[in-house]
């Protein structure tokens, strides 16, 4: 699917829950559009994983040489991986109950 095509498919999302009360009424219709929303938010979190962890591999061997800022910075990027992989964690797990349903 390309970018433009997931794009619209969400703004087509959002117009569907503005205007109806389908996402209310229908849980079939909760579930796939909650379904879309979390997949791209696991998305945009790989991506900036991904980001926090080539700025870690690229600050890494200064901080060897002993640079104290740039430890502190690998340590908050830490932190701020190890969250997103929990808050992952959280989605894919929503994500699967939705997946669940949906087969049902």
């Amino acid at each position: 699917m390309t970018d433009m095509e997931k794009k619209v498919m969400i703004r087509l999302c959002a117009k569907i829950v503005a205007e109806t009360d389908l996402y209310e009424t229908d849980k079939e219709v909760q579930n796939l559009i909650d379904w879309v929303c979390l997949s791209e938010q696991i998305k945009e979190n790989n991506n900036t994983i991904r980001n926090l962890t080539g700025e870690y591999k690229k600050i890494e061997s200064d901080c060897r040489e002993g640079v104290q800022a740039q430890l502190e910075r690998m340590k908050q990027l830490c932190k701020e991986r190890n969250n997103l992989y929990e808050k992952q964690n959280d989605l894919k797990g929503q994500k699967q109950r939705i997946e669940k349903s949906l087969e049902q």
